[in-house]
């Protein structure tokens, strides 16, 4: 039985009575038939849990532990990947992973934040919050890319950056902000895909494209709904409440101009299909990339400046 989120129990009593039928369906017509009809009633219920989500809802989802990593949309379409190691100053973060490889026999740089799927491996890769010298190291790859002419995928899934004592005295906001300048002078076409939590700016050290992409369940905030409610109600039990007022999910962030594209999911989830996922990830960054291929760079330089620039810009009126 796969892992059930706390909405979708309803959904998770009639797929039980699936799976206990199934072995006397096999001899038995009536069992075949009462299965047919419970498969139809769980669709109807999947269909309206899926159609009403509430932001806490999505949240949930880009969160879940079997969602794909950046690591499986790599194996899944980046041929000959050859992963690079360390920032040439402290170390090696594992909370973000980088490398050369080809995407449809093109040339490219791939960066990402890596959570991890097992306990141990997300102990090892810090649960996706990167230490300084991850940010580091993506702008070491950054730079090699601009080097060799590689146009640059960012996969962004992290809940933030790490806040600890070390990391700050390390340089955690300088490392963020030289990536934040980098990626904004960067001579090669940036594509940056949410793929399922993008925090604060442990998420935004990697998300300046040229297009920025996001899953339909995932989520893009410049904090957590827990940090939210914590700082606003001293309260973090009211996240539901933070998680709609950050207008946070990805139809509130592609009506408000920040992203550029919402890739559909498959019912229940990335996480329910993920080669249906990566194939539809592959096909938009392929569309955006052969778009901006074509820009001169001077041109894509200039457009991607005034992307963000214009940003939360607003008119005032005034009343007689």
């Amino acid at each position: 039985m796969r892992d059930y989120l706390e909405f979708e129990k309803p959904l998770a009593e009639i797929e039980a009575k699936i799976e206990k039928l199934r072995p006397a369906s096999v001899n038995s017509p009536k069992a075949q038939s009462e299965i047919e009809s419970l498969e139809r009633k769980a669709g109807q219920i999947k269909t309206e849990i899926y159609s009403r989500l509430t932001a806490s809802q999505r949240m949930q989802i880009a969160r879940h532990a079997a969602r794909p990593t950046t690591s499986d949309y790599i194996s899944f379409m980046i041929d000959n990947f050859l992963e690079l190691h360390g920032d040439r100053h402290y170390g090696d973060d594992r909370a973000i992973i980088g490398g050369m490889g080809t995407f449809q026999k093109r040339p490219v740089m791939v960066i990402g934040h890596q959570k991890g799927r097992t306990v141990k491996e997300r102990v090892m890769r810090n649960f996706g919050m990167p230490h300084p010298e991850g940010y580091r190291k993506a702008f070491r790859l950054m730079k090699m890319a601009e080097k060799f002419g590689k146009p640059l995928i960012t996969f962004i899934d992290t809940p933030g950056a790490y806040p600890g004592i070390g990391a700050e005295e390390r340089g955690q906001s300088e490392a963020i902000a030289r990536n934040l300048l980098c990626m904004l002078e960067l001579s090669v076409p940036i594509i940056a895909i949410v793929i399922g939590e993008g925090g604060s700016g442990g998420a935004l050290a990697l998300g300046i494209g040229d297009r920025v992409i996001m899953l339909e369940h995932s989520i893009y905030s410049v904090i957590s709904p827990e940090g939210c409610a914590a700082i606003l109600w001293d309260d973090p039990t009211k996240a539901t409440d933070a998680a709609e007022a950050l207008k946070m999910t990805s139809a509130d962030l592609k009506s408000f101009g920040v992203i550029d594209e919402i890739i559909p999911e498959p019912s229940g989830g990335a996480h329910h299909d993920p080669s249906k996922t990566a194939e539809a990830v592959e096909t938009a960054i392929e569309n955006h990339l052969n778009e901006i291929d074509r820009i001169p760079v001077q041109d894509l330089l200039r457009q991607r400046y005034l992307k963000y620039r214009k940003m939360g810009a607003f008119s005032e009126e005034r009343s007689g």
